[in-house]
């Protein structure tokens, strides 16, 4: 069965070989390096539509944190405050659909005042220092933890690195093809659309997830804090207070990465009607100043 799927990949990348060099007729074919280049193709289709094991998601996730913590610093002068987050987190987590996964939820504080919060696949977490500045209780900072798991629970940056194999599927057919034709002027021109591919990716994850994702993260937040007892509304309550902090921070933080505070505002005060969660806050407010006032 292997062999027999083996070569169907081969045969799917062969009518693009074909069809490539069908507009390139003035150009000679390699028939060898061609069927070479097609298996390396298929190869690289093959992977592009794996699965990812739960330790790939949590060392993919990590090696993405590496990357992050290469721009940021971790904040280390209150270890109670990374505590608290963590607790927080915790308390969402283990309520939530999807509460073990590889290694757990973990959520790291950045020493910014860039207000920004980052998650990537198997439990990273960050939240700068000035996101959190902004929480005003105790349920507005949950809002914010909760987003970022639901973006890890809905495997949101999985589905960024996906899309990478896929690039990267179509640049081993570009680079097989340009292999077998033998004019270094079209594999200069491959090249050329290799970087152009690898800019585009580049403003992609410098610009965030998707606004489809990020409007798909809060109504699953909404719903992770009901099940561990904050209040929905919290969001709106967060997303109020970005909306007027943000303004001196345009292409910074969430103003660069995240839709408009007001249209994630209205998506969510549709949504948090259809959730009734008993008013506790009162037993958090100290817990909150105690941590974030300190």
């Amino acid at each position: 069965m292997k062999k027999i799927l083996a070569k169907r990949r081969v045969l799917c990348v062969l009518p693009v070989i074909a069809i490539f060099a069908a507009s390139c007729s003035s150009f000679s074919i390699d028939p060898a390096r061609a069927l070479s280049g097609a298996i390396e193709s298929g190869k690289a289709w093959s992977r592009a539509g794996e699965e990812f094991t739960p330790e790939q998601e949590y060392y993919l996730g990590r090696a993405v944190g590496a990357n992050i913590l290469s721009f940021y610093k971790v904040y280390t002068a209150n270890p109670a405050l990374t505590g608290y987050v963590n607790r927080i987190c915790q308390t969402i987590a283990i309520n939530s659909p999807l509460p073990d996964i590889y290694n757990g939820y973990h959520v790291a504080i950045l020493d910014s005042d860039e207000i920004n919060g980052f998650a990537t696949s198997g439990g990273h977490i960050f939240l700068t220092r000035g996101l959190i500045a902004c929480a005003e209780s105790e349920d507005a900072l949950a809002a914010v933890i909760a987003h970022e798991i639901a973006h890890i629970q809905l495997q949101h940056s999985l589905e960024a690195i996906k899309k990478g194999r896929k690039t990267q599927a179509i640049l081993t057919t570009a680079g097989s093809i340009a292999g077998a034709i033998d004019n270094d002027n079209i594999a200069a021109l491959t090249d050329a659309f290799g970087e152009s591919i690898q800019s585009a990716i580049s403003t992609m994850v410098n610009s965030g997830y998707a606004r489809d994702q990020e409007f798909d993260a809060d109504k699953t937040a909404l719903g992770l804090m009901a099940e561990a007892g904050y209040d929905p509304a919290a969001l709106i309550e967060m997303l109020t207070v970005l909306k007027t902090n943000q303004g001196g921070q345009p292409n910074r933080g969430f103003a660069k990465t995240h839709p408009s505070p007001q249209d994630r505002i209205n998506s969510a005060a549709n949504a948090v009607p259809s959730y009734t969660v008993n008013d506790t806050r009162s037993f958090r407010g100290t817990r909150f100043r105690q941590s974030i006032r300190g």
